[in-house]
């Protein structure tokens, strides 16, 4: 006969044991997990037993401290353990490959346990053929740039010339990997959760195809590139935004992927994550006026990035490109961000007033809430308190001139 007592007392033992790893969640790494899995021997936590919850087929967990265990399942769980697992069903993870951590995603945790339990991509019983291909192909749904309207396209993404190409045309035919669909992003996950993405564009990319299209619409090279999950924003779960430099402009590509399938290939973190991530500070809606003052107020949607330490504006969330650029510098150069009254907004709704200070004019902004007005505050001092790279440097004469 089980016993509730006795038995939960045993499985808390169980997860002290810093030798059997069973002190941290299998799955994200998050100490003191309180969830476990009887058909696979893991100690996870409660964000991943949830995705366990999805396996049916492969994992069924419990609480170690609520549910009811027989002792039977208990000696598994001593058998076993997450050390144990994690010889099995993750000996053979390639060195590129980036394992979620607690702060990460759920779809990233969602496909690197599907990838391991569910696909069993990592015992070595699977050809791994698909991981050392020098390009991969996928179709995503890719938002027009004029309209609303999402459309499939092709996506290439080439390790041989380090791009990523899409075309519009759909000549072509299909062939599943003989290797199973994975995940393999740094996440970084949503702009509000300031959480940040390395390589999400090579880990979104699915089933193998083989295109015949002959000319792409563009051709992105990775170090002008940065991608972030964007679910809210594009109303999908596997919503991705895609932004480059075109034409000394940024570029937004919005896409997804139907499910959220992911394939990884052999670029290393290393060279990615530099060239890949760009630090989104803070992104919302702000009221913005002319450079006289005078002007009428508009609503326009800003995202502000410190990496390049530039402030854009779109009509929309969703706009291809930005309407503007302001590019922001140190204290020392003359760049300072200050709370103003909202009192003389002219044809403004919001009251709540941030001034951008910078060498060359004011910029006055309007936000809704006072909170909202901090927020922004704090993202500007931010950026204005990093000291400036060369590359910052030139990017700003650059603007200068574009001006």
């Amino acid at each position: 006969m089980a016993s509730l007592d006795r038995n939960n007392k045993i499985l808390l033992g169980l997860v002290r044991q810093q030798e059997q790893g069973n002190n941290m969640c299998a799955d994200c790494g998050v100490p003191e997990p309180d969830w476990a899995s009887y058909t696979l021997g893991v100690f996870v936590c409660l964000n991943c037993s949830g995705i366990h919850r999805n396996l049916a087929d492969v994992s069924k967990v419990k609480s170690i401290r609520l549910d009811l265990w027989d002792d039977s399942l208990v000696q598994f769980m001593r058998e076993r353990g997450n050390s144990a697992a994690k010889a099995l069903y993750e000996k053979c993870v390639p060195a590129f490959f980036y394992q979620p951590q607690h702060k990460d995603c759920i779809v990233l945790k969602d496909q690197w346990i599907r990838a391991k339990y569910e696909r069993r991509e990592f015992t070595g019983e699977n050809n791994k053929q698909a991981y050392c291909s020098d390009q991969f192909e996928s179709t995503l749904w890719k938002k027009g740039k004029d309209n609303k309207q999402f459309l499939k396209r092709i996506f290439l993404l080439s390790r041989k010339d380090f791009t990523l190409r899409y075309f519009i045309k759909e000549d072509v035919s299909f062939a599943t990997s003989p290797c199973s669909l994975q995940c393999c992003m740094c996440v970084h996950g949503s702009l509000s959760n300031t959480l940040f993405v390395s390589d999400l564009v090579k880990s979104f990319l699915g089933p193998l195809i083989n295109t015949k299209s002959k000319f792409p619409k563009a051709v992105i090279s990775m170090k002008d590139l940065n991608a972030v999950f964007q679910p809210e924003k594009i109303s999908h779960a596997h919503g991705l935004q895609i932004s480059y430099v075109h034409d000394k402009h940024t570029r937004n590509l919005f896409v997804y992927h139907e499910k959220g399938q992911k394939k990884h290939p052999t670029l290393r973190d290393s060279d990615l994550i530099p060239q890949l991530t760009g630090h989104c500070l803070k992104e919302g809606y702000m009221e913005k006026t002319g450079p006289t003052h005078r002007e009428p107020f508009k609503k326009r949607w800003f995202t502000l990035c410190s990496m390049n330490r530039k402030l854009l504006y779109f009509k929309s969330p969703l706009d291809a490109t930005e309407l503007g650029a302001v590019f922001i510098g140190t204290e020392g150069h003359s760049y300072s961000a200050s709370e103003s009254s909202g009192r003389c907004a002219r044809g403004g709704r919001w009251h709540c007033g941030v001034t951008l200070h910078t060498p060359d004019r004011e910029f006055v902004f309007m936000c809704q809430q006072e909170q909202q007005q901090q927020e922004w505050l704090e993202a500007f001092r931010k950026v204005i308190s990093q000291p400036m790279t060369p590359e910052d440097y030139a990017n700003e004469a650059n603007m200068t001139r574009g001006k």
